[in-house]
C-alpha cells in the first residue's frame, strides 16, 4: 500500500507543478488552488508512504515521477523541447527509480 500512495504522491506533484505553470501565466484562484492543492495532497502522501518506505528510495521516487512527470506535461501541452538526448535523460531518470525499487 505504501507503494500505491508514493506513486500518488508523485502524480500529485505533477498537478503542484503544472500550478505552478499556471500561475506564472495567470495568477487566480483556480490556478493557485491546484498549485497549493496538488503539493499539499502531494506531501500529506509521501508522509504516508516514507512509514513504510526507506526515505532516500522513496523521496528519489517522488522527485523521479514529478520531474519526469513534468518533463513529459511540458512537453505535450507547453510546446517544450523533444529532443533525442531529452528523452535519453528522461529515461535515464525512470531507470534510476526502477533501479532504486529492484534493490530495496
Amino acid at each position: 500500500m505504501a507503494w500505491v500512495l508514493l506513486i500518488a504522491a508523485g502524480l500529485l506533484e505533477i498537478v503542484g507543478v503544472i500550478g505552478i505553470k499556471r500561475v506564472s501565466e495567470q495568477n487566480n484562484w483556480t490556478n493557485n488552488l491546484i498549485l497549493i492543492g496538488g503539493f499539499i495532497a502531494s506531501f500529506s502522501l509521501l508522509v504516508r508512504a516514507i512509514e513504510s518506505v526507506p526515505l532516500a528510495t522513496a523521496y528519489a521516487v517522488w522527485t523521479g515521477i514529478g520531474s519526469v512527470g513534468a518533463a513529459v506535461v511540458g512537453m505535450m501541452f507547453f510546446k517544450e523541447s523533444k529532443t533525442p538526448v531529452r528523452l535519453f535523460c528522461i529515461m535515464g531518470v525512470i531507470g534510476c527509480v526502477i533501479g532504486l525499487r529492484l534493490v530495496e
